[in-house]
């Protein structure tokens, strides 16, 4: 048992990357990543709703809509979880570091609609994973996410002062280094 959820959050984390091999949450990793202070924010605020997410959605996919052969459902009650859980984060935030919740602007209300989220949650479900394995899945995947963000916000902090190609600054060197940066990852393939 120890070794599967090792391995689910080693996969999760740097194997099938969310962000790298899914390409799920492009928008949210090219928009927030441009300060290593917001992208910091943004990936502990995907963290924790990835992961109370996972553990609510599971919950309720096996205690109600399964029960009840509700499973048509389950996009529309997933999406309605992880809204209610990004108000609460968009709340907490703001209350705690209005700094942060500024500078996070328009990104943060578009964790709700972030594909990692729904994805996470999703497939979760589809690896027929229990609670302990559902909860290791959406740590990992937030925290891949984090990491990418992290990764990539330092990148992007590096390149804002280096010596730039005209042609180059702004988004076309982001999507340039994000494309080499899945690139690495794509090494990781044999760790699991």
């Amino acid at each position: 048992m120890l070794g599967k959820l090792i391995t689910i959050l080693i996969s999760t984390i740097l194997v099938n990357n969310y962000v790298f091999a899914q390409f799920l949450g492009i928008c949210p990793f090219l928009g927030v990543s441009s300060k290593t202070e917001t992208a910091t924010g943004m990936g502990v605020a995907v963290t924790f709703v990835v992961v109370i997410a996972s553990i609510i959605t599971w919950l309720l996919q096996t205690y109600i809509l399964n029960v009840f052969h509700l499973e048509y459902l389950q996009t529309i009650v997933f999406i309605l979880v992880i809204a209610s859980l990004v108000q609460f984060v968009e709340m907490v935030i703001k209350k705690t570091s209005p700094g942060l919740y500024t500078a996070m602007g328009v990104y943060l209300p578009l964790i709700t609609t972030n594909c990692v989220v729904l994805g996470v949650t999703v497939l979760n479900i589809q690896n027929k994973y229990n609670i302990i394995e559902t909860i290791f899945s959406g740590f990992g995947a937030s925290v891949g996410f984090a990491l990418a963000l992290i990764l990539m916000s330092a990148l992007r902090e590096k390149l804002a002062i280096g010596n730039v190609p005209k042609g180059l600054q702004g988004v076309p060197i982001a999507l340039v280094s994000a494309g080499l940066m899945a690139l690495a990852f794509s090494g990781f393939g044999g760790l699991v």
